[in-house]
């Protein structure tokens, strides 16, 4: 990637120079399929007789003008910059220039759907993207007013953060949208989308009596299945809920809602118009967990308009203030104004597991991370920022009393609209509210890495009552901070109808290596003790032994969902940390998850199910193992009640888990109808899901698979087609795979994303051995040639961490010792590659014992 990087020093010199005022920019849709016509004027503040330079990436720069001066492009033009010397303390700058439409979901996408034909673009400029399109100064605390004017097809719906104004016919069917100008916003939340999207509107009335504008979009073939209602209604929802706890109206002047092709992330939070993922338009039947995930991701989105758009991060190490609070907020905002009250449940079950994985990785880093430039920002979309984040802001909310927090909230809202924060302007508003210090806090909590480990010690007297209780914690010897906590402690015993219910419970502060409880002295020691109960606190928590048995014996027994997620978690932690064996979390998953209720529990303990079968279990047992898991899986859809969400997450997790010819014959009698469940639909996406659950095993062909294609003509047809020939198992259609990723640079990113997995399919683990040294001696080509986005799915996705053995591991770590010099951020993902391997490795060995 090279000369598009910006380092957090060049940033930090620029706008001590600089200071933005307004953008007007000018784009040509019409221009054909490849470019785009891009003309940017800049108005701007600068230190008289300076140098600087402002970002563009395009194909032909045709003019730079700098108050009134004509600059040769082939001078001042290089490197995804333009340099600007001897700046006055008033300064216009014009760029002409022509820009380059992208595969890749960066930059203005463009894609051609296959149904009918029609086109539609996208923009996506987080991080350092919104150059790909217009000149501009790429940092977030250079803010400016937009104005944008489009030429598209005069057919065509045009989208941006302003209201979309009429459209002025131009000759031919050709017309121009002429924009209002934004509000003082930073670059990376602008936005287009152009193209003939269907759409539908509503409106409501803002807190201060403004009536908002809402829009809902999607592309003409998916219309029909998009329920524009239901969006609506969570968004109101989320309205009325932000409002009033933020006690700050929404601050722009519409909220349209876009859902569009081949996304790479969930959803964008630019200002008026986020972008979604179209997975969240359900063409088939989706699991709840799904449904809820759509819910909170609308207003994550939704909580950005104030925290990330309206107030700002000066600089990407505070990303996790955008990304955090909204993670949090959302979830919040779901529990208490939607019907998902089960909200912190799925928060635990999902993002608290993605949480601790990445916390225990070797690219750990504080929550507030140190970001030297955009590569390292890059790379930080992950566990840390943002669901760790969001449960430290829990445990802060916890901490300082959710009113004190939600009002220093609202207070840093106001002080700090349409500008640029820091972390302790918000600890400073929080501090001012709830009257507690938070120097101490913040320090551990969002300066050092790690997570910590919470254990209870329970001694006992002879009548049965706890004579002692404490709370030891301990951290790991690389992040050896001893934190303080805000938590619960549930006692939780069987009740005469066999159901596990909490008799006692209590919440204290927590700190140092042990922590005495004496008000839990002579009360009668329960069946089950669970730290952290209510999930206030963000540690790994331990079961003491009598709890463990308990747990494994009655999990399902255990009334409260969010208190079962808990112990799930708990028992994965154990495994994963090579604590327990990895075959008894085989038997705890199957003896209990056929009962469990909360969609999101069942299907992230499912894909760690198929995880410890996969990599997990000891190699000579691991076959076996395998075959057991599948089987359990199909004996656990056929038991599942008619229709339900658990019988789709069965029969999916199960042509998923298939390893034997048996196997593959139950899923295709399923797919071609001999074999039947009551209640379960073999729908479009669940007939994909079969075929390439049959692609692994051997048992179809690559025509079968194009046959399956030409009944699907979609974007989503052609990505489950992607994917099932990658899957199939020979080393020919690996290879053939592997160079449609490797040898070319042509595939859009979601059928690169979609082969990567299909070509490290579990169930073709034999074959992926031959592929190890081609894999390294890619990374450096790929991270060189490629975008960010397209490089990380091949680094990451190809992979074969499948292999989970020796030689992969001492491959990877040979890589790493012979290219000390490469990107940092390159030897990040590779290092986070290494240490899956390693893990497995470790709990392989405890599980052998």
């Amino acid at each position: 990637m090279p000369g598009e990087n910006l380092t957090r020093i060049e940033a930090q010199e620029r706008r001590a120079i600089v200071d933005t005022h307004e953008y007007h920019v000018q784009l040509d849709l019409t221009r054909g399929d490849e470019v785009f016509s891009s003309r940017t004027v800049v108005t701007f503040a600068a230190t008289e007789g300076a140098s600087t330079f402002i970002d563009l990436i395009a194909r032909d720069v045709h003019s730079v003008t700098l108050n009134g001066r004509e600059l040769d492009p082939s001078v001042v033009f290089a490197d995804s910059r333009i340099a600007l010397d001897g700046l006055d303390a008033s300064n216009e700058l014009v760029v002409e220039a022509d820009c380059e439409y992208t595969n890749t979901g960066e930059g203005l996408h463009r894609f051609v759907d296959p149904v009918d034909g029609e086109v539609y673009l996208y923009s996506q400029f987080e991080v350092p993207d919104s150059r790909r399109v217009f000149t501009v100064f790429e940092q977030p605390d250079l803010k400016a007013a937009f104005t944008f004017s489009v030429t598209a097809p005069a057919r065509w719906k045009v989208v941006s953060n302003s209201p979309t104004p009429e459209p002025v016919a131009l000759e031919g069917d050709a017309a121009r949208w002429d924009f209002p100008a934004t509000p003082r916003i930073s670059s990376y939340i602008t936005a287009l989308v152009a193209g003939p999207y269907e759409a539908t509107y509503s409106e409501l009335t803002s807190a201060d009596g403004r009536v908002i504008p809402l829009g809902v979009f999607a592309r003409k073939s998916l219309w029909q299945y998009l329920d524009a209602d239901y969006v609506f209604e969570k968004t109101r929802q989320g309205f009325a809920y932000f409002e009033q706890k933020f006690g700050f109206p929404y601050p722009f002047a519409k909220y349209d809602q876009l859902f569009v092709p081949e996304f790479n992330a969930g959803a964008m939070e630019n200002a008026g118009a986020v972008t979604f993922t179209e997975t969240y338009v359900f063409r088939s039947k989706v699991t709840d967990a799904v449904k809820e995930r759509r819910v909170v991701t609308i207003l994550h989105e939704l909580a950005h308009m104030w925290f990330g758009d309206l107030v700002t991060m000066k600089w990407w190490n505070d990303l996790w203030l955008n990304e955090s609070f909204a993670e949090w907020a959302s979830t919040i905002a779901t529990a208490e104004a939607t019907e998902w009250e089960a909200a912190w449940t799925t928060f635990n079950a999902m993002e608290k597991t993605w949480a601790y994985r990445q916390d225990q990785l070797p690219s750990t880093h504080p929550v507030v991370a140190e970001i030297n430039d955009l590569e390292d920002v890059q790379v930080n979309f992950d566990g840390i920022t943002y669901a760790k984040g969001g449960s430290v802001l829990k445990q802060l909310a916890a901490w300082v009393g959710i009113e004190q927090f939600f009002a220093g909230v609202g207070a840093y809202f106001q002080k700090h609209q349409w500008s640029n924060t820091e972390v302790g302007d918000l600890l400073a508003e929080l501090e001012a509210t709830s009257g507690r210090d938070l120097g101490d806090w913040a320090k551990k909590w969002l300066e050092t890495a790690g997570v910590n480990t919470l254990t209870p010690l329970i001694e006992e007297g002879a009548d049965g009552t706890i004579s002692r209780f404490a709370i030891v914690q301990t951290a790991p010897s690389d992040y050896p901070t001893i934190r303080p906590h805000r938590l619960g402690i549930g006692f939780y015993s069987l009740n005469d109808a066999g159901a596990l219910e909490r008799v006692h419970h209590i919440e204290l502060d927590v700190d140092g290596d042990r922590t005495e409880v004496a008000e839990l002295r002579g009360i009668r020691r329960p069946d089950l003790v669970l730290l952290n109960d209510d999930d206030l606190a963000y540690a790994k928590i331990r079961l003491d032994e009598r709890s463990l048995a308990t747990a494994i014996a009655h999990l399902k027994d255990i009334s409260d969902p969010l208190a079962r997620s808990l112990v799930w978690g708990a028992a994965w932690d154990q495994t994963r940390d090579a604590e327990a064996s990895a075959t008894d979390y085989l038997d705890l998953v199957l003896r209990n998850i056929g009962s469990e209720t909360e969609s999101t529990t069942v299907r992230t303990t499912l894909a760690q199910l198929q995880q410890a079968a996969n990599s997990y279990v000891a190699p000579a047992t691991r076959d076996a193992a395998r075959a057991r898991v599948a089987d359990g899986l199909w004996e656990l859809a056929q038991a599942a009640e008619a229709g339900s969400d658990s019988q789709l997450q069965f029969v999916t997790a199960f042509a998923s888990a298939a390893s034997t010819p048996a196997h593959a014959e139950t899923v295709k009698a399923l797919r071609d109808g001999t074999l039947s469940l009551d209640g379960l639909e073999i729908d479009t996406d669940l007939s994909w899901q079969l075929l390439v659950s049959l692609a692994a095993s051997g048992v179809v062909t690559s025509a079968d698979i194009d046959q399956a294609r030409a009944a699907d003509n979609t974007a989503k047809g052609g990505e489950f087609a992607a994917m099932a020939k990658a899957s199939l198992p020979s080393h020919e259609a690996k290879q053939q795979a592997w160079d449609s990723l490797v040898a070319r640079a042509d595939a859009p990113n979601t059928i690169v994303r979609s082969t990567a997995a299909g070509f490290t399919n579990p169930t073709t683990v034999g074959v992926l051995a031959d592929f190890v040294e081609p894999y390294f001696d890619m990374l450096l080509p790929i991270w060189e040639s490629r975008s960010y986005q397209i490089a990380n799915y091949l680094i990451v996705g190809l992979y074969p961490a499948a292999l989970a053995n020796t030689a992969l591991r001492d491959a990877t770590r040979s890589w790493l010792s012979q290219h000390k010099d490469a990107a940092p951020a390159l030897r990040r993902l590779v290092g986070e590659n290494l240490a899956g391997v390693e893990r497995a490795l470790a709990v392989q060995e405890r599980d052998a014992q």
